[in-house]
């Protein structure tokens, strides 16, 4: 019997040759100006056996660099490198959309370009550390908090980077709204700590994503666009907060009002994070219109029966796609998966990278 899994699918107007999406992970391997090398291109075509490839998290913006070594897309010469990723995807008949994250507040001085600084819509320090290469661990940098002007500026950035990836030859782009960067740091009422119109009533907190999806769509179309969310998420200083539920809700209609490929909900639970219920699950579900994308700790079985029970339309996977390139391959096969190193999953290099053994060299 075929497996829904393995069985193509169509995602707005693109045919996904299974139901597998590589789920977006940040690896830190852009070491020169934040541009894509030919080390990510062979990383993104190892894995290409995905129907989707959703990338790591791209900065819009030089304020968005908050990690040390992650990719932006705002230059030419980043965009340069996109075009050989999305080139080597699509040889192997792949598709990919890229996560456009801006950071926001999750970030330090020491990991930003020079002119560049850390924006939010709130001025309170992120708890915690951050890593740079240049000095090790640091306090976070206290963020500026953004006026209209800077918001103004964010969302076109956000809008400028779709437009432009696209036309490098991308099928789409993912807004990354949770995780505490950026825009879920407006979603979040333990974060956002505004009194003007970003700020208060669910309305106000959601504005800033809803007028970056409305102004994204506007310029390439709602079927190359898709949303991630984390109700319940606790990353980056978020956490629960009452109207939650309500907040993500209206997040959801207002994403399939304006027509968009795909909802993907963040469930980190298998990592340790609190559990996100299947009830709020059911409920984005029965109010997105599009493709659900499921998250969180999967398998092959567990992938299958949630797919056979309708609770989604495609089954994200992160961690085990570090450690086996071909994991389509392997999972169709039944054939054992190789566990990842974490002490590689943010360094420079090919180690822990692009050196995880196909299945026949594997075996070999």
């Amino acid at each position: 019997m075929s497996l829904k899994l393995f069985s193509d699918y169509k995602l707005g107007n693109i045919t996904l040759k299974n139901r597998v999406v590589m789920a977006p992970m940040t690896r830190s391997r852009a070491v020169n100006n934040n541009a894509p090398n030919d080390l990510m291109v062979k990383y993104y075509q190892q894995r290409a056996g995905a129907g989707l490839i959703i990338t790591e998290g791209v900065s819009p913006s030089p304020n968005g660099l908050g990690y040390p070594r992650i990719p932006g897309a705002f230059t030419q010469e980043q965009f340069d490198g996109w075009k050989n990723i999305a080139k080597a995807v699509h040889s192997e008949g792949s598709a990919i959309f890229m996560q456009i994250m801006h950071t926001g507040r999750v970030g330090h001085d020491l990991n930003l370009p020079e002119q560049a600084e850390v924006l939010s819509p709130t001025d309170v320090t992120l708890s915690g550390e951050m890593y740079t290469d240049k000095e090790g661990p640091k306090s976070h940098t206290k963020p500026k908090r953004m006026t209209k002007a800077h918001i103004d500026e964010a969302i076109e950035e956000y809008v400028s980077t779709a437009k432009n990836i696209v036309a490098a030859g991308f099928d789409g782009v993912e807004i990354h709204a949770a995780n505490g960067y950026l825009i879920e740091q407006f979603i979040n009422a333990n974060v956002n700590d505004r009194d003007d119109e970003y700020g208060g009533s669910i309305e106000n907190r959601s504005r800033f994503l809803i007028e970056v999806a409305q102004k994204i769509v506007a310029e390439i179309g709602a079927d190359k666009v898709g949303v991630r969310i984390s109700p319940y998420g606790v990353f980056n200083d978020t956490g629960n907060f009452d109207g939650v539920e309500e907040t993500f809700v209206y997040i959801a209609q207002k994403m399939s009002e304006l027509g968009l490929a795909y909802i993907h909900v963040v469930d980190h639970s298998a990592m340790g994070a609190p559990e996100v219920p299947d009830s709020i699950k059911q409920k984005i579900r029965n109010a997105f219109e599009g493709t659900y994308i499921l998250s969180g700790g999967y398998d092959k079985q567990r992938a299958e029966q949630d797919l056979e029970d309708g609770k989604g339309d495609l089954v994200a996977f992160g961690r085990p796609f570090i450690s086996n390139p071909d994991l389509v391959e392997r999972m169709e096969k039944d054939a054992p998966l190789a566990d990842p190193d974490p002490d590689t999953f943010y360094t420079a290099d090919e180690k822990g990278y692009t050196d995880y053994p196909f299945l026949e060299e594997a075996k070999a």
